[in-house]
């Protein structure tokens, strides 16, 4: 019988002895890469925090003390270890757990997370009520060495070590290497710096120091000093010692020798502690070791080859289309510059990099920072592209409105993965890009309808001297022609791909095929339906909405996209500033709720955004039993 069969929770866990630890280890890796090898879902970063997951379980007493996760990409093993190995070949499943760390899940799941960098400052709010409230635990914050480029978690370092709370940030490392000698060396000065002799032995000197008459400050103040030389000298923590946190490390995030004396010296150090941690993204599983990036998230795969098992398709991606279009246009202008946040390949600008390296910036993870390190490239006559995920767009919002938009420069914001995204959940779906830029003045919000209209969409907001969106989703096209020619559209003019006289379905982006399907189906029940790609979210074809709810009287219109602020509702908006009386018009979008995650085909066809829901919804409001939105 494995290990990892007889652990159901954290107490389990403590029953076994140091040195079975490693097998478990073992058994651990083998379970998410069996796993994950089905479901697909984010490995490398998982495996890589096996042992210091199990050793923060060893060692800490969870959920009493709480253990806060950035990101919740490396969560896996923290799962298997609470309460969810029986559950485990769920994992992203519709109706499964989470791929990332839930509080409805789980007690062990302290904050819910799926964008990064948050981790300091819930934890330190987290340390903080526990003293309001007079309480006695430990609270560990897990944070990536990536996740420390965002300004946010430099804030929460900022404050905590101002406070000086009791804190322990466990600063997760998986891009440093460094020699075996040196790390070594490391390790070992930093068990004698956390433990309770050299700790002892520091504050009975420091006091009796303080004792000696005269000269007493003096002394300790060059004590202090040849204390920091060395320890500086030795390991690359200055930066957060300034930040008013006790560094420890770095240490191997491989070695339980090394972790598991190191916590057990933490746990009773107080103050803010900063534990550096070095490990290597998909340890334990060749394919991944050597491809941390295309393991970071990957799809289903051959455990033996790690060969993917998706199929490869002919029809290219609206993220090829992007990346091949504009490589295409910054050809033919040089001030054409290109911007991601962290996710190069992922937005496909890697391939872009590659032809004009001194054109492209990836920032790291920092939304904010991109958009007006764009905006500032912009006041100087260059036509900056931020390729940016919809959900982590987000982040910037202030910046969109005050720095882009307020100064109209244009910027444009590509919007990979706009809509439902299917199996990362409710913090990776694309639902509310819609609703938020379209209430910011001076922008233009543009959604394709297939990868070739997207295409010409890049080049007319190559062309706008303003702020311009393009919102796609996740994953291949429809297998559209692309045209040789790019074309400029006229902003604000959407396309009737076909009449009807009983009911119009105003479709944008994703929608706009399934609405054509349905459109198909109905009219063998002799229902005429017309069908418009609306193109364009903001601004919208007022004139040709407004004559089509005239003579046709019933409208369905569709989005990808929370209800509330979208596209149906400034439809809507439209038809109420213009007068029109006795138009029936339903709305179909996400309803107003956080989605679950899923596969987007089960999600599509839930929500009734599927070309049988789009039916179904015509039928209701064709038969009167429609009452409103």
């Amino acid at each position: 019988m494995r290990l990892l069969d007889k652990i159901n929770n954290p107490g389990d866990l403590k029953l076994l002895k140091p040195d079975q630890l490693p097998q478990l280890a073992k058994e651990i890796r083998e379970e998410i890469v069996s796993t994950v090898s089905k479901t697909g879902g984010h490995l490398a970063s998982s495996l890589g925090v096996v042992e210091l997951t199990i050793a923060l379980h060893f060692v800490f007493d969870t959920p009493k003390d709480k253990i806060v996760w950035d990101v919740g990409h490396q969560s896996y093993a923290h799962k298997l270890l609470t309460g969810r190995r029986e559950q485990f070949h769920t994992l992203r499943q519709h109706g499964g757990i989470s791929g990332f760390p839930r509080r409805e899940e789980s007690v062990y799941d302290t904050f819910n997370v799926g964008h990064s960098s948050t981790s300091l400052s819930a934890a330190l709010g987290m340390a903080e009520a526990r003293c309001i409230k007079g309480e006695k635990h430990s609270v560990i914050a897990v944070i990536g060495d990536g996740s420390l480029t965002a300004g946010l978690s430099w804030e929460g370092l900022n404050q905590a070590g101002h406070m000086k709370k009791d804190l322990i940030v466990i600063l997760n490392d998986n891009e440093l290497s460094i020699s075996p000698n040196v790390g070594a060396l490391s390790a070992y000065l930093s068990r004698i710096i956390t433990g309770e002799f050299y700790n002892r032995f520091m504050n009975e000197t420091t006091a009796f120091i303080k004792t000696i008459p005269g000269i007493g400050k003096s002394v300790l103040k060059v004590a202090k000093q040849s204390e920091e030389f060395l320890k500086r000298l030795l390991a690359p923590g200055l930066i957060f010692e300034e930040l008013g946190f006790r560094y420890i490390g770095p240490i191997s995030g491989h070695r339980f020798d090394h972790l598991l004396e190191n916590l057990r010296n933490i746990k009773n150090l107080s103050g803010p502690i900063l534990v550096h941690v070095l490990t290597s993204k998909g340890k334990g599983y060749k394919p991944a070791e050597k491809d941390p990036v295309r393991f970071h998230g990957t799809g289903p795969f051959e455990i033996k080859t790690g060969k993917s098992l998706s199929k490869k398709s002919l029809v290219p991606t609206y993220t090829e289309v992007f990346a091949d279009t504009l490589i295409k246009l910054a050809r033919k202008d040089k001030n054409i510059i290109a911007i991601t946040a962290g996710m190069p390949s992922g937005t496909g600008l890697d391939v872009l990099s590659k032809e004009f390296p001194e054109r492209f910036y990836d920032v790291g993870i920092a939304e904010q920072h991109a958009i007006t390190f764009a905006a500032g490239m912009a006041t100087e006559g260059l036509r900056p592209v931020t390729a940016i995920y919809s959900t982590f767009l987000q982040r910037s919002y202030d910046q969109i409105l005050h720095d882009v938009c307020y100064q109209k420069l244009p910027v444009v914001f590509v919007l990979d993965r706009a809509g439902i995204v299917g199996e990362d959940g409710a913090t990776h779906n694309g639902l509310f890009d819609l609703s938020y830029l379209r209430s910011i003045p001076n922008i233009i919000i543009m959604s394709p309808k297939d990868e070739n209209e997207l295409q010409h969409m890049l080049n007319t907001a190559l062309k706008y001297n303003g702020p311009v969106a393009i919102r796609y989703p996740r994953g291949k096209g429809y297998g559209a022609k692309l045209d040789e020619e790019l074309k400029t559209l006229k902003i604000g003019e959407a396309e009737v791909l076909q009449g009807g006289d009983d009911l119009v379905i105003l479709a944008i982006g994703a929608t706009v095929y399934p609405a054509l399907h349905a459109a198909r189906e109905l009219a063998e029940e002799k229902i005429g339906v017309g069908v418009v790609n609306s193109r364009f979210a903001k601004p919208l074809d007022r004139d040709l909405i407004c004559n089509l709810a005239g003579r046709v009287g019933k409208i369905i219109t569709i989005e990808e996209n929370v209800l509330p602020g979208g596209f149906g509702s400034s439809v809507l908006e439209v038809l109420a500033e213009s007068g029109i009386q006795g138009v029936k018009v339903k709305c179909l979008g996400i309803n107003d709720v956080f989605l679950e995650h899923g596969a987007q085909s089960i999600l599509r066809k839930k929500y009734g955004l599927d070309t049988e829901g789009i039916v179904h919804s015509a039928r209701e409001i064709m038969d009167g039993g429609f009452k409103g939105k």
